[in-house]
């Protein structure tokens, strides 16, 4: 897994809101809360999205842009978005190349884990937080938006 304070692995990926998006598009501009989750539709994740995007403005107001990523193409991004009120940017990682270069791939279940990372401005990972298991969800939006405030 990468380590604290070493630098994020990149990432460019296609997304629900019709561009691409690139760890490096916001390199000394904003910092990055990168969400894996496993998959669209699914109970916890249907809980987990919804919260962090409702507070997406309080995480933008502390310099940040929230990411949301799993295996699941944009066009199930874009239904399951707008079946659930989602307005952060989901991004299809298809393959699961970035989740396994973050080191949240599980490959005996075909999708990653449920993983938080907070990249700072400069490109250094600053915050993770892994589940245990990819159906528990700890990490609240109230203790991600904590995290984001010690930047």
């Amino acid at each position: 897994m990468p380590n604290l304070n070493q630098a994020a692995p990149p990432f460019k990926l296609k997304s629900n809101k019709d561009k691409e998006f690139a760890l490096s598009d916001y390199l000394g501009q904003k910092h990055v809360v990168l969400v894996f989750y496993p998959l669209d539709f699914s109970p916890v994740c249907s809980n987990q999205l919804p919260e962090y995007s409702s507070r997406e403005e309080d995480i933008e107001a502390a310099g940040a842009v929230i990411l949301g990523i799993n295996r699941d193409s944009v066009y199930t991004h874009k239904a399951w978005a707008q079946a659930f009120g989602i307005t952060i940017p989901l991004l299809a990682d298809l393959n699961g190349a970035v989740a396994k270069s973050y080191e949240v791939y599980l490959d005996h279940l075909g999708m990653s884990t449920r993983a938080v990372f907070i990249i700072d401005k400069e490109g250094m990972l600053r915050f993770k937080h892994v589940e245990a298991t990819p159906g528990q969800f700890t990490l609240s939006a109230a203790d991600l938006l904590s995290e984001l405030q010690k930047l």
